[in-house]
């Protein structure tokens, strides 16, 4: 998925999606250097996913261990 920023409104950025929908975004969301008119890629991290959970199920599982 891509979006381009439009413009920054305070808090915001309002940017448009690829089906041409507009929507507000917090700029804290986005990188640092995002400017007016960027094209931002927005892609899942299967790989981060993974090892999240399964550090989260290692947490889980040390709770029960005897």
């Amino acid at each position: 998925m891509k979006f381009t920023i439009d413009r920054f409104e305070g808090e915001y950025a309002v940017v448009e999606l690829e089906n041409k929908e507009i929507v507000n975004i917090p700029i804290k969301a986005l990188p640092e250097e995002a400017q007016e008119g960027d094209i931002i890629n927005v892609s899942i991290d299967n790989e981060g996913t993974t090892d999240r959970e399964k550090r989260i199920r290692d947490k889980f599982e040390s709770l029960f261990e005897e």
